[in-house]
């Protein structure tokens, strides 16, 4: 019998093929269909009968470790991440977002190489975020393998992901111009809704 209270993985809100060139399709079939599908069944298993069962999947992050800590922070990086991208994004922030941007960074060019030169920066496979703070103001942090800034009580509002299996299919072992052409894609009204909340 299935459980009601499963996490799901929910419907992308565009097609496989809507990213191209940046993003084939085929990557969007293996990453979001078969790489975060398994995060999410492997989530499910590991938290039956836990003490985290009925906890929202925000606040398993926050407190699980290990393996169930892994495969939550994961299911929810990758949901988090495709749904920052559309087909009609790119351009440039706007409204309070951009103005936080240029205080905390100097400028949008500024922060896009700061954003791309850590996640370029990372050793191994993870994560580079844009994240706010209580107070407003804005971090890029890496965060290897699962981590999430929701850990430091930090807020997240933008991430790529540096994981080969994010890239590897339509750029081999060009992380950087992965990086860049994800700008693109980068939805900013999404982003700037999570900076205003």
């Amino acid at each position: 019998m299935e459980n009601p209270a499963a996490y799901t993985q929910p419907e992308l809100p565009y097609d496989e093929n809507a990213l191209e060139p940046v993003i084939s399709a085929e990557t969007v079939r293996y990453h979001y269909g078969k790489h975060e599908k398994a995060y999410i069944d492997n989530l499910n298993k590991l938290i039956k009968g836990s003490e985290f069962e009925d906890m929202d999947l925000e606040e398993v992050i926050r407190h699980a470790s290990g393996p169930l800590f892994n495969n939550a922070s994961q299911a929810w990086n990758h949901i988090f991440y495709f749904f920052t991208f559309s087909p009609d994004g790119g351009g440039e922030p706007r409204d309070e977002l951009r103005k936080a941007i240029d205080r905390d960074f100097g400028g949008f060019d500024q922060f896009k190489k700061a954003f791309v030169d850590a996640g370029v920066g990372l050793f191994g496979s993870g994560w580079v975020w844009l994240s706010k703070d209580n107070e407003g103001r804005l971090f890029i942090t890496q965060g290897p393998n699962a981590g999430n800034p929701l850990t430091a009580g930090l807020t997240p509002l933008l991430t790529f992901d540096v994981w080969e299996h994010a890239y590897y299919l339509d750029y081999q072992n060009l992380r950087q111009k992965a990086l860049e052409n994800l700008w693109n894609i980068v939805d900013w009204r999404v982003v700037e809704g999570r900076y205003s909340k």
